[in-house]
């Protein structure tokens, strides 16, 4: 199993990043790249594709430390927001489905087309997936890039546990996490509940994590 030390990459290694380290794997390798070769992207529309805690967020988050530009969430996106985005060039649009204003979102789309623009959205599908009702927005969605958060390898599955189980103060045998990774399921959502759990469960019991804990809380 990879260390963990070979899995922190940082987009700049003249800029410290050192709060927002990303583990690259074959998981989330092509996104990483095309966010960090920006503005070198074939169209200026992008959407990112992920589960829940699939690192979304942190990308981005990463991405405007480097290079400038202002985010929404795009339940709440207002009229009031589609006039800040003139002085940005990159503009992030987060959490996109169904449930939004789809005359805004339109309206947005347009703006970057007509100012030549960068618009990054995030969602859970991909955003010619999504039903919208408006036929224009659906249209507009085939202007984008979908560049999609695969599902976490085992090097990628090893760094989340071992970090968040450190962020908690708990440290963890190697052969432990091995022992986990062979038997979760393959999601980030099972391996963040799993480490919610497991964190319950040895605070509880006041004792290190133990095989006989694992397989409690997989359910073995």
């Amino acid at each position: 199993m990879t260390d963990l030390n070979q899995l922190i990459i940082k987009f700049d290694h003249e800029k410290n990043f050192k709060d927002d380290d990303f583990y690259v794997s074959k998981s989330n390798k092509n996104i990483f790249n095309l966010l960090n070769n920006w503005p070198k992207w074939e169209k200026n529309f992008l959407n990112v594709v992920g589960d829940k805690y699939s690192g979304k967020t942190h990308l981005i988050n990463i991405f405007i430390k480097k290079f400038k530009g202002i985010k929404f969430n795009a339940k709440s996106l207002s009229d009031e927001d589609l006039a800040k985005v003139k002085v940005y060039e990159n503009i992030i649009l987060e959490n996109l489905n169904e449930k939004i204003n789809e005359k805004l979102i339109y309206s947005l789309f347009n703006i970057i087309d007509i100012d030549n623009k960068f618009i990054i959205v995030t969602s859970d599908k991909p955003i010619v997936d999504i039903n919208f009702s408006l036929i224009d927005l659906r249209s507009r969605t085939k202007n984008f890039i979908i560049q999609k958060i695969e599902k976490p390898d085992d090097d990628l599955m090893f760094a989340l546990i071992l970090k968040n189980l450190s962020d908690r103060q708990i440290s963890i045998d190697k052969k432990l996490i091995n022992f986990i990774i062979k038997r979760i399921d393959r999601s980030y959502s099972n391996i963040f509940n799993f480490i919610y759990k497991i964190d319950e469960l040895s605070l509880k019991m006041s004792k290190p994590i133990d095989f006989k804990m694992i397989k409690e809380v997989l359910g073995e």
